[in-house]
């Protein structure tokens, strides 16, 4: 991995982490001007504070088990895919675990362009058997 791929998955990384701790401000530290996120049912924000004031309604909380980084070098920019399980609590307390996600971020000279987030919270809310499996 170039020292350039490198630091952008660094950018990635540290955005991730700070959103589960949560705390908007800092990862939004990682994020390029006019930041774009494309999160789950078509929802979009200009800042990190979008997804963490969505999460704080959708559930008591939630963080991320990340289980893989995919980095793949795009010209000047790196797209970077997050995959693994969300687990937490749903907002009445039942505890959760096994959600799918997948995020998807450009990022160019160690800044996030946009993010794409999906995951299987709403199917879950729909159909909770879903979970169970």
């Amino acid at each position: 991995m170039s020292d350039r791929t490198q630091a952008d998955l660094a950018a990635v990384q540290d955005y991730l982490a700070a959103s589960m701790a949560p705390d908007p401000v800092r990862a939004a530290t990682f994020v390029a001007p006019g930041f774009v996120c494309r999160f789950t049912g078509g929802r979009v924000f200009d800042t990190p504070s979008g997804p963490t004031g969505f999460n704080a309604a959708r559930y008591k909380w939630v963080k991320k088990r990340i289980e893989r980084y995919d980095v793949v070098p795009d010209g000047d920019c790196t797209i970077v895919y997050s995959l693994g399980y969300l687990y937490g609590e749903w907002p009445d307390g039942t505890p959760f675990d096994g959600n799918r996600y997948i995020d998807r971020f450009t990022v160019l000279d160690g800044l996030i362009l946009d993010t794409d987030v999906w995951n299987d919270s709403a199917e879950w809310l729909l159909d909770p058997s879903i979970a169970k499996g």
